[in-house]
C-alpha cells in the first residue's frame, strides 16, 4: 500500500473515532471501517499519527471531556461515563495525569490546558505537497480564474460573483474592539508550516481550551510594530481586557487596538481541497481593490488573520483596513 492510500485509510479511522467518542470503540471495528486486518490498522495508524489507536482514542476522549467540563455544568462522574470511562476514579486519574489538574478543579478554574486536537493526516499530507508546489502563495498563480462584476455593498456586506468558475467570495467589514491577545511567538516563521517547525503544531490545542476567548483562535501575520523581533506568523486567541489568568509557559499577552477588518469568505469546499481553497482566497485578495468600497489597506493597524480551515463554511481570512 502506498503512502497516500495509507493516509486516506488512517484519516477515515480518525473520522470514525471522532464520530464515536461517546461509544465503545474496538480495534475490530476500526478494521471493519478500513477494510484491513486489526494488526495492519494498528501498525499504519501508529506510523501515521505517532500513537496507537487506543492511546489516540483515550487522549481524544479526555480532551473532549475537558471541553465539556469547561462549557457545561455537569458532574465529573457524568462526564466520565459519557466518554466511556468505567469509573470517576479512573477518569480522574487519567485526566490529572494528562493535564496536570484534577477534573473537578479544572471545572471550577478552567485554566488553559494542552488539549489533544490532532490534524487529519491525509489533509495535512496534501497541504504539505501543495506548499511544496507553491514557492510564493501570493504569486497569484490562479488570479486569471477570477472576473469581477459590479459588486454591491449593503449593511457592510459585499457580494461578488466570480464568473468563470462560478464561485462566490463574500467580503464583510467587521469592527474589533480593544482587546488582549494570548499568543505564542515563533522565531522567523512567515507561515503556518514554518511556525509548526519552530514551536510545534499543538499551540492551537492550548488556545482552544481558553474559556474566556472572545472569538475562536486565529493564525496571525503580525505587523512589523508587533513582531518584537520574532516571527511574522503567530497563533493566538483574543481575550477581554480584564483577562488575568496565569499564562501557559512560552505564551505572552499583548494588547490589540480597536481596528476595522475586511473579511473574505469563500464557498464551502471538500475538506481535502482546503489548500486549494486557501490559495483561491489569497489570489482574490491579491487583486482586490478595497478603495472600490471606500477603504484602503492598513497593514500596520492590526494583524491579518485566518480562521481554521473548515470546509463546511469556506475559507475565511481578514485584513485590516481604514476608511478613506
Amino acid at each position: 500500500m502506498d503512502e497516500m492510500n495509507s493516509l486516506r485509510i488512517v484519516q477515515r479511522i480518525q473520522d470514525y473515532i471522532e464520530e464515536n467518542l461517546q461509544n465503545p470503540i474496538t480495534l475490530k471495528q476500526l478494521a471493519e471501517v478500513s477494510g484491513y486486518s486489526p494488526w495492519h490498522i494498528g501498525r499504519i495508524f501508529k506510523e501515521s499519527t505517532g500513537r496507537s489507536p487506543y492511546e489516540y482514542i483515550r487522549l481524544r476522549r479526555l480532551s473532549s471531556a475537558a471541553l465539556t467540563l469547561r462549557d457545561e455544568n455537569k458532574k465529573v462522574i457524568d462526564v466520565a461515563l459519557d466518554f466511556v470511562f468505567d469509573s470517576q476514579k479512573g477518569f480522574t486519574r487519567a485526566f490529572t495525569r494528562e493535564f496536570g489538574i484534577s477534573p473537578y478543579k479544572y471545572h471550577k478554574q478552567t485554566p488553559p490546558i494542552r488539549l489533544f486536537l490532532p490534524e487529519k493526516v491525509y489533509d495535512n499530507y496534501r497541504a504539505m505537497k501543495y506548499m511544496d508546489r507553491q514557492a510564493d502563495p501570493y504569486a497569484g498563480q490562479h488570479a486569471n480564474r477570477y472576473t469581477e462584476t459590479n459588486p454591491s455593498q449593503s449593511n457592510n456586506r459585499i457580494g461578488e460573483r466570480v464568473e468563470e468558475i462560478m464561485k462566490t467570495v463574500f467580503v464583510q467589514i467587521i469592527e474589533r474592539p480593544e482587546r488582549k491577545c494570548l499568543i505564542r511567538r515563533g522565531i522567523k516563521a512567515k507561515d503556518y508550516f514554518e511556525y509548526c517547525e519552530e514551536v510545534g503544531c499543538d499551540i492551537w490545542n492550548i488556545l482552544t481550551s481558553v474559556k474566556e476567548a472572545l472569538y475562536e483562535p486565529i493564525g496571525m501575520w503580525m505587523p512589523e510594530s508587533l513582531r518584537a523581533g520574532a516571527s511574522e506568523y503567530v497563533q493566538g486567541v483574543e481575550l477581554p481586557m480584564d483577562y488575568d489568568k496565569k499564562l501557559p509557559e512560552g505564551f505572552e499577552l499583548i494588547t490589540l487596538s480597536p481596528c476595522t477588518m475586511m473579511v473574505f469568505q469563500g464557498e464551502p469546499y471538500d475538506d481535502e481541497q482546503f489548500m486549494e481553497a486557501i490559495g483561491e482566497i489569497w489570489d482574490h485578495i491579491a487583486k482586490f481593490n478595497p478603495e472600490t468600497y471606500g477603504y484602503k489597506w492598513a497593514p500596520e493597524a492590526a494583524p491579518r488573520f485566518q480562521l481554521a480551515p473548515m470546509g463546511y463554511r469556506g475559507y475565511i481570512e481578514a485584513k485590516p483596513v481604514q476608511k478613506i
